[in-house]
């Protein structure tokens, strides 16, 4: 009867405490509980099952943040193939093509997936196997409700390094990768957690990992310390923590006999694992199909990722050369035409020719018109960010040299405009680069996103090192004949 009572009470981990003080209250009281009383407490259990039951799956968002259906998988694998396609078209041989195939392949196979695996992990000596081993062997105390589900879905238990180690081990950012890879994590702590076990934990749940803090070796802890602990833990998480003891101190058994003597021996409990056994069974009868679906989602998501950028750096080789060629003709147009402060505008057609040639390369089509267009909202964005003048104090900083006095300002507007649009060449790369795939029309540019672009890059391109390099190419293009030019930082 006790069992029975406690699946309405831990339904989704709602009145964990309170539900474990009742079931410990009746089971050394039950012979006192009368019919008003045991009723009473069922309506409690009902009640607080109901005020579930009008909140539908709202474990499962605790635990993955989301819920994902098959056809939102489906829709992001889609994109992973014509991704895949579109390389295919712009470098037919490409080394990396069928691996990702392979490997999209692998996520159809996922959506049908009947294991789940779980990941077992937390900092050094906090009974990462033991609570596997355990888990092993009481999988047949889950829930009765839960039976059938398990008897089409297998379990696969993987335990991490410990996290949080000394330099030179393996580090944390490969296990939470790894970690990622699972259905679910039972992430283990023997106390309060720590501000690394804490960050740990929020960078799971960026990560839309569906995770259950497992509090263990509760047993160590005197029953007020035990609760202040949990309560701490349940408000840090938002519910979805369970307390265990998997590997109990062993206690002093002492037993008087008739004759007056008095036996002693150290007895070792049972492991105390009925919370994480009960949750598991609801997650397991309730969310096992959303764990597969958000793994998948989250590989695909990643697979997309890895795909974009061997297309993007396709798409680069080939932006780079266009790139360079604009900057030098730039640089030659103000070179010749040297007009304090209208360096971008001089270049205003070169740039709108730019546009067009890295739009075809990443598949965002523009008409001489909206190129104009966009070569010219860029031109203002760099004069409002104060770029033109930036860049022209940084080349003048750098570019020194007695033997070209006489054509100093035409030099210094030519280096400018060619760093100015190769800058405006690069950014233009990153905001297509974050494009998605085969979009109806290029010309609808969001200023922000582009704004921020370009001040990315502009820092990017701001490293002492590279100015000189660059100042010393843009000297030997505009002037081939002068002299070596000083180029001091």
């Amino acid at each position: 009867m006790v069992v029975k009572l406690q699946r309405p009470i831990l339904v989704g981990g709602l009145g964990l405490s309170f539900s474990l003080w009742m079931l410990n209250s009746w089971h050394h009281s039950i012979v006192q509980v009368g019919e008003f009383g045991l009723l009473s407490a069922v309506a409690v259990g009902g009640g607080l099952w109901l005020f579930q039951q009008n909140r539908p799956k709202a474990g499962l968002e605790q635990l993955n943040g989301m819920v994902v259906e098959r056809a939102t998988v489906e829709k992001a694998i889609a994109k992973i193939e014509a991704i895949i396609h579109q390389l295919a078209q712009e470098a037919e041989n490409h080394p990396a093509l069928e691996t990702l195939r392979e490997q999209v392949a692998k996520l159809f196979f996922e959506l049908d997936r009947q294991e789940i695996k779980l990941a077992v992990t937390g900092g050094k000596s906090v009974g990462k196997s033991t609570v596997i081993q355990v888990l092993q062997q009481n999988l047949d105390k889950l829930p009765h409700q839960n039976v059938e589900t398990l008897h089409v879905t297998s379990l696969h238990f993987t335990e991490t390094a410990p996290l949080f180690r000394e330099a030179g081990d393996q580090s944390d950012v490969d296990i939470l990768a790894e970690v990622q890879k699972s259905d679910l994590v039972l992430f283990l702590t023997n106390g309060d957690l720590t501000d690394s076990e804490f960050q740990v934990l929020q960078q799971l749940k960026a990560a839309n990992q569906p995770t259950l803090l497992v509090f263990n070796k509760q047993d160590q802890f005197l029953p007020d310390e035990r609760a202040s602990v949990l309560q701490s833990l349940k408000q840090r998480m938002s519910g979805n923590v369970v307390a265990t003891a998997v590997s109990p101190i062993p206690v002093k058994v002492r037993k008087h006999e008739a004759d007056g003597s008095v036996q002693e021996w150290m007895e070792q409990p049972a492991p105390d694992i009925q919370q994480l056994t009960q949750q598991l069974g609801e997650i397991l009868s309730i969310q096992a199909q959303q764990l597969v679906l958000a793994t998948t989602l989250r590989k695909a998501v990643l697979l997309k990722a890895e795909a974009k950028n061997w297309l993007n750096r396709t798409r680069c080789d080939r932006a780079t050369p266009i790139i360079e060629q604009y900057q030098w003709i730039a640089a030659a147009a103000a070179f010749a035409n040297p007009v304090p402060a209208l360096d971008i505008l001089a270049t205003a057609a070169i740039n709108a020719q730019m546009v067009m040639d890295l739009g075809n390369i990443y598949q965002q089509k523009f008409s001489l018109e909206q190129a104009q267009t966009v070569a010219g909202t860029m031109g203002s964005l760099m004069l409002k960010l104060g770029l033109v003048e930036l860049s022209t104090k940084a080349v003048t900083t750098v570019l020194k040299s007695n033997a070209v006095t006489f054509v100093a300002g035409g030099l210094v507007q030519g280096v400018s405009a060619a760093y100015l649009t190769r800058v405006a060449g690069l950014s233009l790369v990153a905001y297509f680069e974050q494009q998605e795939i085969a979009l109806d029309s290029g010309n609808a540019l969001n200023l922000d996103k582009l704004r921020q672009t370009l001040q990315n890059v502009f820092q990017q391109n701001q490293q002492i090192a590279f100015l000189q390099g660059f100042v010393k190419q843009g000297v030997k293009r505009l002037l081939p004949e002068a002299q070596p030019v000083e180029v001091v930082g």
